[in-house]
């Protein structure tokens, strides 16, 4: 642990997880979904930073606090939680973090639904965010890219000075993106004082600053409201904060890192870890029934109690144009 003394881990949980239809759902989103050698995502981002921090707090929703108060049981730690009553993006999220906080408590935001290896580096990159948030700077964690990523936003950088915030790109900019050297996959991972944020947020955003401290002096027991919490701007903390303030460092890491966000992205983690495939690279997600794949390469059949979808693995972004398509029906395949 950092020798400085509070250090909060902020686990943010509200993501549904569309990329990922059938096997996430609303009632169990993926970062919920045990399908990781018996643990779930959500877990092991817990135990992941147990030791890095001395308070935990879970932001989730009204949907899904349950399912994390379960894996917080079973890990036997206490937390406070924040309940939100709709989603109004990561800059509200993170500003209800923000005023439960002590000024100078130093906050590490961690997404709940991320894969990372290499902990010798993720602890030496936490490490030297939080000796940077100390310093009253913003840190952005910059994943250092292995390929051309479409799925991810990327960060511009000079050494630790942030140049610019990228956008998830075609394939075409994302090749020059590496090729240039310089860019870093966008962790969404960020590490600052509560009073520094606070500050920021209430510079360039006073209506998102305002009305989440509104929602949250008036919180009973963790619980947001939710009339006071629709009056939020719906903003990402990147649009509010991280493109706008002078106050922004990042922390290129070479840890590995997915958010997990297709079934691409699950496909290469399974088979990393010893998940069958066959000679042509089909592989079985969800089911240990025998399935037999003919003429196809690269496949993976994602089996549930209730939908099955098959996909060709380059195609695994698309997914959320099915999600998307359902949710218009008001399908309860969803749910």
């Amino acid at each position: 642990m950092n020798s400085y003394k509070n250090i909060t881990h902020v686990i943010l949980t509200g993501g549904v997880g569309s990329r990922l239809w059938p096997l996430s759902r609303k009632s169990r989103p993926k970062q919920y979904l045990e399908i990781f050698e018996g643990k779930s995502l959500f877990e092991m981002t817990v135990e992941r930073n147990s030791h890095l921090a001395n308070k935990v707090m879970v932001v989730g929703n009204v949907d899904n606090y349950q399912l994390s108060g379960k894996v917080m049981d079973k890990t036997k730690t206490s937390y406070l939680n924040l309940i939100e009553a709709t989603p109004r993006n990561t800059a509200a999220a993170i500003a209800f973090a923000a005023f439960a906080s002590e000024p100078d408590d130093i906050l590490i935001i961690t997404p709940s639904d991320h894969i990372i290896d290499q902990m010798d580096n993720y602890n030496q990159a936490i490490n030297e965010a939080v000796n940077k948030a100390t310093e009253g700077f913003i840190v952005t964690f910059g994943v250092i890219p292995t390929k051309p990523e479409t799925g991810y936003g990327y960060i511009e950088a000079k050494g630790d000075n942030v140049i610019s915030f990228r956008e998830k790109p075609n394939e075409t900019t994302a090749k020059e993106f590496i090729a240039k050297g310089n860019f870093l996959w966008n962790s969404g991972m960020f590490c600052f004082k509560a009073n520094v944020l606070l500050e920021e947020l209430k510079k360039f955003q006073p209506e998102v600053y305002e009305k989440s401290k509104i929602v949250w002096e008036e919180s009973k027991e963790g619980f947001l409201d939710l009339n006071l919490s629709m009056q939020i701007p719906s903003i990402s903390i990147d649009y509010a904060v991280m493109e706008r303030s002078k106050k922004i460092k990042v922390v290129p890491a070479s840890f590995s890192w997915s958010d997990l966000g297709s079934f691409e992205s699950v496909y290469d983690y399974l088979y990393s870890k010893g998940h069958t495939t066959d000679s042509n690279g089909n592989m079985v997600i969800g089911c240990d029934k025998h399935t037999t794949f003919l003429g196809l390469k690269n496949t993976i059949f994602v089996y549930t109690e209730t939908a099955n979808l098959i996909l060709q693995k380059e195609n695994s972004q698309d997914v959320k144009d099915i999600y998307n398509e359902l949710e218009k029906q008001n399908s309860d395949l969803l749910n």
